[in-house]
């Protein structure tokens, strides 16, 4: 079973930056594809920023040019770094996995069904 441990949550005033982690314990697969989520009071989940096995990136339209999605193999953490951030930003973010094959594209396509779910990291910004 793969575990999922979000940190780097906090809050902070538009135009700041702040760095989510995603630290995975437990059975690894060879492979995943891995990405960001997040969650808005009132709103349905949305897919922030996805990389996948071969390491090609997606993001939403909303943090294109803002946020960077990468890893560290070495230490089986996913990273979210995210600038310029906006009021528009606050919610909880969600860190997912998943063993299978899919594409970037695909994956923040919101029709993926990710397999393994962090318990989320609270980001707040305020104006």
């Amino acid at each position: 079973q793969l575990q999922l441990v979000e940190s780097g949550g906090g809050s902070v005033q538009a135009g700041g930056s702040l760095r989510l982690s995603c630290g995975a314990y437990g059975y690894m697969y060879s492979s995943y594809c891995m990405g960001w989520f997040r969650q808005a009071p009132g709103k349905e989940r949305e897919g922030v920023a996805v990389i996948d096995s071969e390491g090609s990136t997606s993001y939403a339209n909303s943090v294109k040019g803002r946020f960077t999605i990468s890893q560290d193999n070495a230490k089986n953490t996913l990273y979210l770094q995210m600038n310029s951030l906006k009021p528009e930003d606050t919610a909880m973010y969600y860190c997912a996995a998943d063993p299978t094959g899919w594409t970037s594209d695909y994956a923040l396509s919101g029709v993926a069904q990710f397999r393994y779910w962090g318990q989320g990291t609270q980001v707040t910004v305020s104006s």
